[in-house]
């Protein structure tokens, strides 16, 4: 089952609010799900909009996987400040973007076992996950002009908190692009190349030609307070870089003007994927450089003791951007990525 959409006829999710008519709305996106338990059931998934006057669309959502929580937080909070008087435009808000994956805190949803980030466009007719993207690809992204997906590193992984996009093969919607990335204000910026790009909403939204900023928070399963921070700095600072935000709420939500560093993967040497099961001890810390050749991990065979441990090196200078979280690792898990400094004109 993948996640191409295969009709035309309306979406079958519902919404019980007015998305994007003048004032503050507060409501639920009903998705059909009879099951067992509950014959006519429905997951019943927050939906926020608030509009006010003319201007710029803004789609925030979180939680596309469940155990990714800074955005998550960042976009309840702005749900309870953001007023239509501070605006000018439309603000949609999806705190909980896969919500059966958010109400049991894993990364695929626990009804179909799908990744949010892999079934766009969706299906009308498909699973819990694929309706959802259907309707926010059929409904929503026609009425926007920018995206932004708040990720993190949720049970398995752990980044140097940063705000990412896309190298695109469109100048003006890449120079558009990375003109929000410096201004969400992280710590780092990424411009990232995918190990699998196919079915996210990434490409869905980039090949309508709209703005498309995505993050990494942070991770580790949690969310601490410099990275949550982050993310409502940077849902601040974006409502202002295109002029949506009217009035500041709070001085203290102003960042730099940019991001400190700007970095990418470059292909062919970023990712680091284990060959060996065994216990991960990591040589080098988030965020530390590192050089080509490097050994920034290793894998010890807990079942093999008289075996010396894999070691794994970087194939670039770098800092390292990403690590694996669990101390267990298996064959074909990637156990960190290095990030270097993006080369700019």
């Amino acid at each position: 089952m993948d996640g191409s959409s295969t009709s035309t006829a309306p979406v079958r999710v519902t919404a019980s609010i007015p998305v994007g008519t003048p004032g503050k709305h507060r409501g639920f996106l009903t998705i059909p799900h009879s099951r067992d338990e509950s014959a006519w059931g429905s997951i019943q998934m927050p939906i926020i909009s608030i509009a006010n006057g003319e201007g710029p669309t803004l789609l925030f959502t979180a939680g596309s996987h469940g155990d990714e929580y800074e955005g998550q937080i960042a976009l309840m909070k702005a749900a309870q400040w953001l007023e239509p008087e501070m605006i000018r435009g439309r603000v949609i808000l999806l705190p909980s973007l896969n919500h059966p994956a958010v109400c049991s805190a894993t990364r695929l949803s626990p009804i179909d076992g799908l990744n949010m980030n892999r079934v766009f466009p969706g299906q009308r007719d498909g699973t819990v996950t694929q309706m959802i993207a259907h309707y926010v690809y059929s409904e929503l992204l026609p009425l926007v002009d920018v995206v932004v997906d708040l990720h993190s590193g949720g049970k398995t992984l752990e980044f140097v908190p940063s705000v990412i996009m896309h190298a695109l093969p469109d100048s003006d919607l890449h120079a558009r692009t990375l003109a929000a990335l410096k201004a969400f204000d992280a710590p780092a910026a990424a411009i990232l190349t995918e190990l699998d790009s196919e079915g996210m909403l990434d490409t869905a939204v980039e090949t309508l030609g709209k703005v498309f900023i995505s993050t990494e928070l942070g991770g580790a399963g949690t969310a601490t307070a410099s990275s949550v921070a982050v993310a409502e700095r940077g849902v601040h600072n974006l409502l202002r870089h295109f002029d949506v935000l009217q009035e500041d709420r709070q001085s203290d939500h102003r960042g730099r003007a940019e991001p400190g560093r700007i970095l990418h993967t470059p292909e062919g040497g970023a990712f680091v994927i284990s060959r060996d099961a065994g216990i991960l001890e990591m040589l080098v810390d988030l965020g530390d450089e590192v050089v080509a050749g490097q050994a920034i991990c290793q894998v010890h065979h807990f079942e093999d003791v008289d075996r010396p441990p894999s070691v794994y090196r970087s194939a670039i200078d770098g800092i390292l951007w990403c690590r694996h979280v669990p101390g267990l690792v298996a064959r074909g898990d990637c156990v960190a990525v290095i990030a270097s400094d993006y080369p700019q004109s």
